[in-house]
């Protein structure tokens, strides 16, 4: 695999900007207004005006183009807008697509953004209940007859092999669930601030679809979030911190489907994510020992468990105990299950705090972050560090 454009990339470009509506289950506005408050209170964030933005990324599945948010946040001419595909896989995607066009020159200043009602609105989590003809969506058609109608269905199959491959029993995902929320318990932003949760009140928690239970599935959340990306040279002249953009990577495995890859060899992994972790290991030369916090996409508590492996970290079936032994701090936000769903981007913006030094839930020293896109889906992540 040649990674030499992320070689090229590397070092190049830096988040300036991070900014968020608050999260709620019923924002009482629309995603267009969530999207531009967001974009507004990053570019506030970073130093910036609306004049000095030419480059807007987002995802599909976004009811808010980037040229209407462009025009509706008082933003002028462009000349980069992109947008990314496979749901929360393309977090981490629109940020190495800022990137590419900062580095090779096509834009100065790029916002992505998320911005959604997606819990007072549409719901992922509600399934599939209609779906166009597409040659993507017959791979659904192996499924849905049989009742996989649900993200969580879908997570549940490869959950399943993964604990009967190694031994293992639901409480393995329980530990996720327990880091997620004491981290959100002490962050003010997140939907679950002051509620804990423990291993047994994950036990106790309903089943969703065996072996899932609700405390192992994210939220839903209407919310809107924005990063600001630019040069590295610019980026000192800016009031925060830069955090540079270190490596950035996308990547899809064999046979990969959106979360139905059951024709696999095997089911206990992401390949996907893999396909990512050599990549941004490759193109910023660090490993798993130079990492200072992880910020891994949590949707489902078993894709967290998997990540920590294909990154490296610990061996497959360890992760579990490589949880619950803190080796690694993971989601000091609370993630997805403890502070918000906005696929993925909230996440972002929390290592952005971890290597600026201002998260609420701190690190001492961290200066490199981890933070990976949606799973089971073709992916991205970022390595993050700070300017020195």
């Amino acid at each position: 695999m040649s990674v030499r454009g992320a070689d090229r990339l590397g070092g190049q470009a830096a988040i300036v900007g991070i900014g968020a509506t608050e999260f709620s289950k019923d924002s009482g506005r629309s995603e267009l207004k969530l999207a531009v408050e967001a974009v507004h209170t990053a570019l506030d964030d970073a130093g910036l005006t609306p004049a000095d933005v030419d480059g807007m990324v987002t995802f599909t599945m976004d009811t808010n183009p980037e040229i209407t948010v462009a025009q509706a946040a008082g933003i002028g001419e462009l000349s980069f807008f992109s947008r990314v595909h496979y749901g929360g896989g393309a977090a981490c995607g629109t940020v190495q697509q800022a990137a590419l066009a900062v580095a090779s020159g096509v834009a100065d200043v790029v916002v992505c953004y998320r911005a959604f009602n997606e819990r007072s609105g549409r719901r992922f989590g509600s399934g599939v209940q209609h779906r166009e003809p597409s040659v993507e969506g017959v791979a659904l058609g192996w499924n849905l007859p049989f009742g996989l109608l649900t993200p969580a269905s879908w997570v549940a199959m490869t959950a399943q092999r993964y604990l009967h491959t190694y031994g293992l029993t639901p409480e393995a995902f329980g530990h996720v669930a327990v880091t997620d929320r004491k981290y959100a318990a002490t962050n003010p932003a997140a939907y679950f601030y002051e509620k804990p949760i423990t291993l047994e009140d994950h036990a106790a928690s309903r089943w969703i679809v065996d072996p899932l239970r609700l405390l192992d599935c994210c939220q839903e959340t209407d919310g809107g979030q924005a990063i600001v990306v630019t040069s590295v040279e610019r980026a000192r002249e800016l009031p925060n911190p830069p955090a540079v953009i270190r490596a950035a990577a996308q990547g899809a495995g064999r046979a990969q489907e959106q979360m139905t890859s059951f024709y696999r060899d095997e089911l206990t992994g992401l390949p996907e994510m893999s396909v990512v972790a050599r990549q941004l290991w490759r193109s910023a030369g660090l490993g798993p020992d130079d990492i200072d916090v992880g910020i891994l996409y949590d949707h489902f508590t078993p894709f967290v468990l998997m990540q920590l492996e294909e990154f490296g970290f610990c061996k497959p079936g360890e992760a579990a105990g490589f949880v619950a032994e803190e080796r690694l701090p993971l989601n000091t936000h609370g993630g997805q299950l403890g502070e918000a769903y906005l696929h993925g981007m909230n996440g972002i913006a929390e290592g952005v705090r971890q290597v600026r030094g201002t998260a609420v839930n701190q690190i001492p020293g961290a200066a490199t972050a981890l933070v990976t896109a949606g799973t089971g889906v073709p992916t991205s992540g970022l390595i993050l560090g700070s300017d020195g």
